[in-house]
């Protein structure tokens, strides 16, 4: 009877070893652990987004300060500077280069590709833009309004026609400051619309002295405009192909303009008679 007494405490089941209803001291560990582990997760997430916000607070004053040096952009467009060059415009000698090349994009779906020349003094001398509107285009302002508010920028001029001239995207409307005459000519605009694809060619130059020379800039820049890359518009591509077929050089233009009769002189069109 002692030896089964004896067997039966030493090998009797322990009841508190093995209590289903109590966590084994390393599961408890581990639990705590992963719990400071997400805590700590938190406070350092919290910790960057706070961060974050104080950036942005004091970036915001040093972005507004570095943007006033760029030039204006009309209200309702930004500049698109990560969107891809799509056209150029041949230089004529290695040494000529752009002034600048920017691209303007509208939230309704509108695109500007702008060159602009500057001479040695760096004033603007020339302007040339290719606008493929969007939902906008039938919103805004015409398109004679907005090319005499950016020939005159300190304050808009009324536009007269000034003639037609020829270049490989057909004849081209130019205009003039109203009022302006023959003896004291100072820049001329021009504008162009298509409708397949749907897009509008415009700007202005101040090259030359005199409108017949002015006249031979505006057809020598659209002669050497050339399209890089026409995305997801094969209309575009066309166009540009079957210009390309009758670009002419700026010799040609020379002589154009040295033989332009009333049609596409410069100046208006001087009628006979009286009515």
């Amino acid at each position: 009877m002692a030896f089964r007494r004896f067997d039966a405490f030493v090998f009797a089941p322990s009841r508190q070893s093995h209590d289903p209803t109590r966590i084994h001291p390393a599961l408890t560990s581990f639990a705590d652990e992963a719990c400071a582990t997400l805590a700590r997760l938190f406070a350092y997430v919290g910790a960057l987004g706070l961060l974050g916000i104080v950036g942005v607070h004091f970036f915001d004053p040093w972005s507004a300060a570095w943007g006033a040096a760029e030039p204006p952009v009309r209200a309702g467009w930004s500049a698109a500077s990560r969107s891809y060059q799509a056209f150029a415009v041949r230089p004529l000698d290695p040494s000529e280069k752009t002034e600048t090349y920017s691209i303007l994009r509208h939230p309704q779906g509108g695109r500007k590709d702008v060159f602009r020349w500057a001479g040695k003094d760096e004033k603007p001398v020339a302007e040339l833009e290719i606008y493929r509107p969007g939902g906008e285009f039938y919103s805004s302002i015409s398109a004679v309004a907005d090319l005499a508010a950016r020939m005159t920028p300190s304050g808009a001029s009324e536009l007269e026609p000034a003639g037609l001239v020829d270049s490989k995207f057909g004849m081209v409307t130019l205009l003039r400051r109203a009022g302006e005459t023959d003896g004291a000519p100072s820049c001329l605009g021009f504008t162009r619309r298509f409708e397949a694809p749907d897009l509008q060619v415009s700007g202005w130059s101040c090259r030359g002295n005199g409108w017949p020379a002015q006249r031979v800039a505006i057809a020598c820049t659209l002669n050497r405009l050339i399209l890089l890359t026409s995305g997801n518009e094969p209309k575009l591509a066309k166009m540009f192909a079957r210009a390309e077929l009758r670009r002419g050089g700026c010799g040609a233009a020379t002589a154009t303009t040295a033989s332009a009769d009333w049609v596409t002189a410069a100046a208006n069109p001087g009628l006979r008679g009286a009515f």
